[in-house]
């Protein structure tokens, strides 16, 4: 069975810090880029962060540039997103997903990925 699994999220406070992980299980995961993509309550998704099936490029959402970072580890099948200086907007749904391409979008769907996870939830206090 093919399956993305998050954890990681919980409540912080603003300024806390939150390491989140996606452990992938029935695809070929280093033939991925694996992506962070997050949902806040009534907004549409917003792509965060994605990373390239080497690990060593990785692109990042201008809202978390210098705060968030993304990593894998393929021999575990699994990505990160190290989340620092947490912000109140920060809060949302996150999810990893994995696609083959990297295209540069304005607006992303679940279509849009290979797998997709049911996400794990983030809350930062103000």
């Amino acid at each position: 069975q093919r399956q993305l699994v998050e954890s990681g999220g919980g409540s912080v406070q603003a300024g806390g810090s939150l390491r989140l992980s996606c452990a992938a299980s029935g695809l070929t995961f280093s033939d991925y880029w694996m992506y962070w993509v997050r949902q806040a309550p009534g907004e549409d998704l917003e792509w965060v962060s994605r990373i390239n099936s080497g690990g060593y490029t990785a692109h990042y959402t201008d809202s978390v540039k210098g705060r968030f970072t993304i990593s894998r580890d393929n021999a575990k099948n699994t990505v990160y997103l190290q989340m620092n200086s947490l912000k109140p907007e920060d809060s949302a749904m996150y999810h990893c997903a994995a696609s083959p391409y990297a295209p540069w979008r304005t607006t992303w769907r679940v279509s849009d990925f290979r797998y997709w996870g049911q996400g794990t939830q983030v809350f930062v206090a103000s």
